[in-house]
């Protein structure tokens, strides 16, 4: 199971948007998943709608056991390939500023037993959490657990400070206690083609960050809203703003596989045939 954490220091980029975009690729490929909702605002849970819960993901922060995970998790309106780990309000008093490094391993330990005793047959091959929009216990928690980290910006005046602050956050956590893990990459998204203030942003965190801006953004589209508020996956929503958005999401998923260890060539096939797919929908 490759597990990557959605995340941006800087609230309203959109973050929300980019996990479920990723995870109904996941769900066009045939990729089962589970969606942590690690943000307090539960927006998340709500657009995936599962049933509801008898515990949630703050109750397993408290307690990452067997029987806690199995009362946080159902299957979402989706599909039963794509999971919840069920958010609440409640996650908002669990994120202090600073915790010790035991109860920051506690999602760890959560997913590592999802790992090691699937729920069902077919275990998850994919773990996406999406994390609040700033630096506490929760987002720590999540970069203690994960395989990679997917930054989330927008094409505005602070998203190269917000960019680089969440950039040495995952370094500052790789180096104290998840030396695996590393940065996918920066994905800008809500870009609108023909501003120049945003066209200007994306070239200077290019500039900052070179080849870890995504190649293509998400951009600002109607379809993104009206697809979470019928919870539908943006995949099959079907307009001409969904489907450009749907060929970003696919290439973004593809990058996220590649980086793990299984599939290699295949999921290169993959992203290149995206790639072509998103060149052809703009020409």
């Amino acid at each position: 199971m490759h597990t990557v954490a959605v995340l941006s220091l800087k609230g309203g980029v959109g973050k929300t948007t980019v996990a479920l975009g990723i995870a109904s690729a996941a769900l066009r490929r045939g990729t089962r998943t589970l969606v942590a909702d690690l943000d307090p605002q539960g927006n998340a849970t709500t657009s995936l709608d599962p049933p509801f819960t008898d515990a949630t993901l703050a109750d397993v922060l408290e307690t990452p056991a067997r029987a806690v995970l199995e009362r946080a998790i159902a299957p979402s309106v989706w599909s039963e390939e794509i999971d919840v780990l069920v958010g609440a309000e409640e996650l908002e008093s669990l994120n202090e500023p600073d915790s010790d490094g035991r109860r920051l391993e506690n999602l760890s330990r959560a997913l590592d037993e999802l790992h090691q005793r699937p729920l069902r047959e077919d275990p998850y091959e994919l773990a996406i959490i999406d994390c609040p929009p700033s630096l506490g216990r929760l987002t720590k928690s999540a970069l203690v657990a994960a395989d990679s980290a997917l930054i989330v910006t927008e094409p505005t005046m602070y998203a190269v400070a917000g960019a680089q602050r969440a950039l040495e956050a995952i370094e500052r956590i790789r180096e104290d206690g998840n030396p695996s893990l590393r940065p996918i990459g920066v994905l800008v998204n809500k870009l609108r083609v023909r501003s120049y203030e945003h066209q200007f942003r994306v070239s200077e965190l290019r500039e900052n960050f070179g080849s870890l801006v995504m190649p293509t953004a998400i951009p600002d589209r109607l379809a993104v809203q009206q697809a979470q508020g019928a919870c539908s996956p943006i995949h099959e929503w079907h307009s001409p703003g969904a489907q450009e958005i749907a060929l970003t999401f696919n290439m973004v998923l593809a990058k996220i596989l590649r980086s793990s260890r299984a599939g290699r060539h295949r999921v290169r096939a993959e992203e290149e045939a995206a790639r072509a797919e998103v060149s052809e929908t703009a020409g």
